[in-house]
């Protein structure tokens, strides 16, 4: 049990010190068991910066082979990852996956016309840098990193790129891990609390009236499910791991299972797997449930990798 005692059995009180008198100095912590490095390869639009991305990398491998290769595409999709210590990632590059994470267009930090250059063109551009990025480290550290074992993991928009590239490029990723991923864009419009992202992202900017709501168009509905990943679902062949927060009201929880259902009628169950988390939002984040899900997650990449 991960989070046990769920509360507290005893509460100690004790009298806290008036001010700080002193500071001391704490002993160094041992070497993580991996490495980071920022890399780094050309924009396909030569007015915008090169495309990020970070590369964690086991320092110790039990078997003496290259490890297999986890990417990471972040969510948003206007944020971006950092070299700041996150545990999950931690948690599967001590456990011997290279993790890739790609700062793909329409990340945060790299200027305005990088992060505006993404809404319009989901479901292309970024799946577009994240290959080339995968690519661009296969390339670079031959030997280092195994490429035919290559996974994608990630959540919201994340899962929505991990979901998007199992369908687009199965030939490059082997296996799936996706958190409340969003699956079909027509679908999630009525029933998520930011439809404004969906309009945006699928038409661009200007394109939603912020004033009122409006059911959109058949020809708006044919155009997000043309930006959706179930666009592709018809080429999918990789094990699929899906977790779901059912009280997420951003990606709501029957995107997933919109998704499960229909990979689960085409790939059978032992491909195809569910993790249903009641009473968790759209992070996922209730320690037990967290831990629960990372856990599951590697498992999952140790069967199919």
């Amino acid at each position: 049990d991960f989070d046990y005692p769920p509360i507290p059995s005893r509460t100690i009180l004790t009298p806290l010190p008036m001010a700080v008198s002193a500071f001391s100095s704490l002993p160094a912590t041992a070497a993580l068991p991996f490495t980071y490095e920022i890399l780094t390869h050309p924009n396909p639009d030569s007015n915008l910066p090169p495309v990020q991305s970070i590369l964690l990398l086991p320092t110790t491998n039990e078997n003496d082979t290259p490890p297999p290769l986890i990417v990471v595409p972040h969510g948003g999709p206007h944020s971006c990852a950092t070299t700041s210590y996150f545990h999950s990632y931690a948690y599967l590059a001590s456990s011997g996956y290279a993790i890739l994470q790609v700062n793909y267009r329409g990340s945060t930090g790299f200027g305005h016309d990088f992060l505006t250059s993404l809404a319009g063109t989901i479901g292309v551009t970024d799946v577009a840098d994240v290959v080339a990025a995968t690519n661009n480290v296969l390339s670079r550290t031959k030997g280092l990193v195994d490429g035919t074992r290559v996974g994608i993991c990630g959540g919201s928009h994340g899962g929505f790129l991990a979901c998007h590239l199992i369908g687009q490029h199965p030939e490059l990723f082997k296996v799936a891990a996706m958190r409340n991923p969003v699956t079909n864009i027509a679908t999630m419009v009525s029933a998520t609390d930011i439809p404004d992202w969906c309009y945006v992202e699928t038409f661009g900017p200007g394109s939603y009236d912020y004033t009122k709501f409006e059911p959109p168009t058949a020809d708006q509905l044919q155009a997000m499910h043309a930006a959706s990943p179930v666009a592709h679902l018809h080429k999918v062949t990789a094990p699929t791991l899906i977790a779901l927060g059912l009280s997420d009201k951003r990606v709501p929880p029957s995107q997933g299972l919109e998704y499960y259902h229909a990979l689960r009628a085409k790939n059978g169950a032992t491909k195809t797997k569910l993790l249903v988390y009641e009473e968790n939002d759209h992070a996922i984040d209730q320690p037990a449930c967290d831990a629960d899900h990372w856990v599951n997650a590697k498992q999952f990449f140790d069967e199919h990798l």
